[in-house]
């Protein structure tokens, strides 16, 4: 597996794996109507991802599996995407839920681990993995409903707010935010730009600026979250909301989605290389590193 990672990563920086290739899908001719006979449930697994995609219905789900948090490490955005392009090239699959095996824990976003005490090689290698992530599955032309059955902060919000539809679990010791100034770092400008597409300017410049993170029920009345649903009703309601989406014929749906989502997709596509230099020479700092240390030494004292 290690070295199938390795392939992919290599094959993604050579050029082989087009990185707007997801963008340039839209207009392909719809999938296998529902309600025709296909092929058996199928799944595959990951060292971080487990993915099972019943043909049936045209419907796969992706859960996260890599305890403790379901950290975005290097390893786990690179499964990530290997897997979502497996769903998207698969012309049964019509949708996607993406939701953890992990109790109580969504995605604690992006790998502290990954970003302190690395080469400036890495932490680019890092930044390219990060925003693959978010071009693939932004720019997906599956119906993406994230099933929040967690704490999602940081980059595991960015990914619920990347979905079509977010349904959480109705727990008010869950949160989701971009936290990221408590750490001492800024959100990119396409983390806040998706953000404020999902819950308006003002609202998002507040929860930036702060590095809020909102409760299940805050939350929802803000908009980040789209509706609550108590844990045991969860997998119901996210099949319920599916089945309406994929009621659509998939071109419209699709058609529309890109109209909405090309102009902030197209803005990172054109200043990548500028972004991964950005975040290189951010996090190379040694006051941006003191402050990752800390926050790690915090962490392993909370285990502890």
């Amino acid at each position: 597996m290690a070295a199938a990672l390795t392939l992919a990563r290599r094959m993604a920086r050579s050029g082989v794996l087009p990185l707007c290739r997801q963008l340039l899908a839209w207009g392909r001719a719809p999938r296998q109507p529902p309600g025709l006979p296909l092929a058996q449930c199928r799944a595959f697994s990951n060292n971080k991802i487990m993915v099972e995609l019943d043909e049936s219905s045209g419907v796969a789900t992706m859960k996260f599996k890599s305890p403790p948090v379901n950290s975005l490490s290097l390893d786990f955005l690179t499964e990530f995407c290997i897997s979502l392009e497996k769903l998207e090239n698969n012309r049964a699959c019509r949708g996607v839920i993406i939701t953890s095996a992990v109790p109580k824990i969504f995605s604690s976003g992006l790998d502290i681990t990954e970003m302190c005490g690395k080469s400036t090689e890495h932490y680019a290698e890092f930044w390219r993995a990060v925003q693959e992530m978010w071009l693939r599955l932004y720019g997906s032309n599956m119906v993406t409903v994230a099933a929040v059955n967690g704490s999602s902060p940081a980059g595991g919000c960015l990914i619920a707010l990347s979905c079509d539809y977010r349904i959480m679990v109705e727990n008010p010791k869950f949160s989701i935010g971009l936290n990221e100034a408590q750490l001492g770092i800024v959100a990119p400008f396409w983390f806040k730009d998706t953000f404020v597409n999902v819950v308006g300017h003002r609202v998002a410049e507040r929860s930036l600026q702060l590095g809020s993170l909102h409760s299940a029920p805050e939350a929802h009345r803000l908009g980040l979250v789209d509706e609550l649903v108590p844990d045991e009703k969860l997998q119901e309601k996210t099949g319920a909301v599916m089945a309406q989406w994929l009621a659509l014929p998939d071109h419209a749906r699709q058609l529309t989605k890109s109209m909405m989502r090309k102009a902030v997709l197209d803005r990172l596509v054109a200043h990548r290389e500028e972004d991964i230099q950005n975040f290189i020479s951010f996090i190379s700092k040694e006051s941006i590193q003191k402050s990752l240390r800390l926050y790690m030494e915090m962490l392993k004292k909370k285990k502890g």
